[in-house]
């Protein structure tokens, strides 16, 4: 029984003794070179270079807590977004009152997005083009099977 309560003495000194060694005011360790830090007022800004999160690292009494720092991307592009729309819609304006743009401001080349595509419909002579040409088609075809037709006959 004595023996068994110095194996986890032992054993618990030997695992507790790295922890206790452990610096909590040292930086996290950045062996894999996924992770950028910074040194800031309350501890290091975390940069994930795969994801691009980044989280406050601040050190505690057993090592380092990080918190996911906020943050709203899609609020910002949304925002990016309206601005443009807005910027847009006023050189629109100023040209359409016959006014020009203050210098260094260039027009808007398109009124609609980047990736926008215009897509034209056919019109009434295009669908009549279109019907002219499958009929032709058509005619041929039957011609085609008419010779073929005579042909089985005179072979017979």
């Amino acid at each position: 029984m004595n023996a068994r309560i110095a194996v986890a003495l032992l054993a618990l000194f030997v695992l507790a003794g790295p922890v206790a060694a452990d610096d909590p005011g040292a930086p996290p360790d950045n062996q894999s070179g996924r992770y950028e830090f910074s040194k800031v007022t309350d501890g290091m800004l975390r940069l994930d270079r795969q994801t691009g999160e980044v989280a406050l690292c601040s050190p505690r009494a057993v090592g380092w807590a990080c918190m996911a720092a906020p943050e709203d991307r899609t609020a910002l592009e949304n925002e990016i977004a309206r601005l443009r729309s807005e910027n847009a819609a006023l050189k629109q304006a100023l040209l359409s009152h016959g006014l020009t743009l203050p210098a260094g401001v260039m027009p808007e080349s398109r009124t609609g997005h980047e990736n926008d595509v215009t897509i034209r419909l056919p019109d009434n002579a295009d669908l009549d083009r279109a019907a002219d040409y499958i009929g032709r088609i058509w005619n041929r075809f039957v011609d085609a099977l008419m010779r073929a037709k005579q042909q089985m006959l005179n072979k017979s």
